[in-house]
């Protein structure tokens, strides 16, 4: 390789980021919530945003990652971010603590809580408050559908615009673990509970209603079993109030489903670009 196409490699990350302006770190919980135990650290928000040259405000998309819920940080996801935001999507990915540190609910409440601080105040970010699309894969998306359907996290369905589920996990995770009850094998037992009330709190499934936003979703056609009859069920029981949505079956494993959105050519951008309208 030539020292010429060496110097262009280099500089090809410096002359991508010129399009858009990353803020990081930002505190977004509650005083509240940040009290919960002062051993945690205190998560925060990464936001991507276009560099426009128009007073226009741009859609909004928040990411939530995924990790079995015990593992993963938002850092790993600046490809996700970026290329969205050179797409004019105004992208925040919001970090969440994790098991067994918290449970299901803590996550989710985290989660909420980063939702309700984006319709806040992303306009100061070049985002339409009206504009805001929820994204989440494999344990990312269970989160941002619970944290929107489950009325007791004080999101209004209303006020999202559309939700896109990649690969995602747990939507019924009160059927699963009537068959498999949690044990300490990948924290689920601090995930869950022994609680079976709790199992189907935490199911996204049982909260779908005419209020529900607009839904698309992704699932790879080589994924997890309990992925793949979990978002099926999901999608049934959604048809109940949107007929007209269906899976879109790509042909991947759990893990490539995300890191396919780490080339900007992907056809999911403008699959979900025009998802959103845009």
């Amino acid at each position: 390789m030539s020292i010429k196409l060496l110097s262009l490699l280099a500089f090809l990350p410096i002359l991508f980021s010129c399009s858009i302006s990353k803020h990081k770190d930002i505190s977004y919980l509650t005083e509240d919530s940040k009290k919960v135990d002062a051993n945690l650290e205190t998560p925060t928000l990464n936001i991507f945003q276009p560099k426009n040259k128009t007073d226009k405000k741009d859609p909004v998309l928040i990411f939530v990652h995924g990790g079995n819920w015990n593992s993963g940080k938002k850092e790993s996801y600046g490809f996700f971010g970026r290329n969205f935001a050179r797409k004019d999507v105004v992208t925040v990915i919001p970090g969440y603590n994790l098991s067994p540190d918290v449970n299901y609910n803590t996550m989710t409440k985290q989660i909420a809580e980063a939702i309700t601080w984006v319709q806040a105040n992303i306009e100061e970010y070049g985002g339409d408050g009206s504009q805001i699309y929820l994204t989440g894969h494999s344990a990312g998306g269970h989160l941002i559908a619970l944290a929107t359907l489950n009325p007791k996290y004080g999101i209004d369905e209303e006020s999202i615009a559309g939700i896109i589920l990649n690969d995602a996990g747990g939507m019924d995770m009160h059927n699963y673990l009537l068959k498999y009850p949690p044990t300490e094998e990948n924290n689920y037992l601090s995930t869950w509970t022994k609680n079976e009330e709790n199992w189907k709190d935490a199911s996204p499934i049982y909260f779908l209603s005419d209020e529900s936003p607009k839904f698309k979703i992704y699932l790879g056609s080589k994924t997890y079993k309990s992925i793949d009859v979990s978002v099926r069920k999901f999608t049934n029981e959604l048809n109940e109030f949107q007929p007209e949505v269906e899976i879109d079956l790509i042909d991947k494993r759990h893990i490539p489903m995300v890191l396919q959105y780490f080339w900007s050519s992907s056809n999911r951008y403008d699959e979900i670009l025009e998802f959103m309208g845009e």
